[in-house]
């Protein structure tokens, strides 16, 4: 009895040690704090769980060159060939053009959702590109993804 309870501890710990994982977060630069309107960046949300329902945020850093009070960007998530296109408004400033979000001197950060109980795993992929109605946007320095467990 003795050797099969110290069976399954052992069972459970190397269950644990699994490199699966319940999150992911990662940003992407934006090449000379120019964001051309064709540029699309993609994110590979590795080492998630596949069985889990998750929440997944947009995450902006931009500096005081943003010219906008929002960000206009379409977000396309999925596992192919079945994907999901959202567009998601951030709002980065007030009316009176004070920034939102968290910022130390002249660079700001500011996460939106996007959607909730998505299921995303190793084969999922996720696209982000501004619609915005000019070609190319100054000011956006990163852009960022973070899936984190559906609460």
């Amino acid at each position: 009895m003795r050797i099969i309870f110290c069976l399954a501890v052992c069972l459970l710990a190397l269950g644990g040690c699994s490199e699966r994982h319940d999150s992911y977060s990662r940003f992407q630069p934006v090449s000379s704090s120019r964001w051309a309107y064709g540029d699309t960046i993609t994110f590979i949300p590795e080492g998630l769980d596949s069985v889990s329902l998750r929440s997944v945020n947009v995450a902006v850093r931009h500096s005081n060159d943003y010219p906008y009070r929002n960000l206009w960007l379409e977000v396309t998530f999925g596992n192919p060939p079945r994907m999901y296109r959202d567009t998601v408004n951030i709002e980065l400033a007030d009316s009176y053009g004070r920034w939102h979000g968290n910022g130390l001197g002249p660079s700001y950060q500011i996460s939106v959702p996007v959607a909730r109980s998505v299921n995303l795993n190793d084969s999922s992929r996720v696209f982000i590109r501004h619609i915005m109605r000019v070609d190319t946007i100054p000011g956006i320095t990163s852009v960022g993804l973070t899936v984190e467990g559906a609460y």
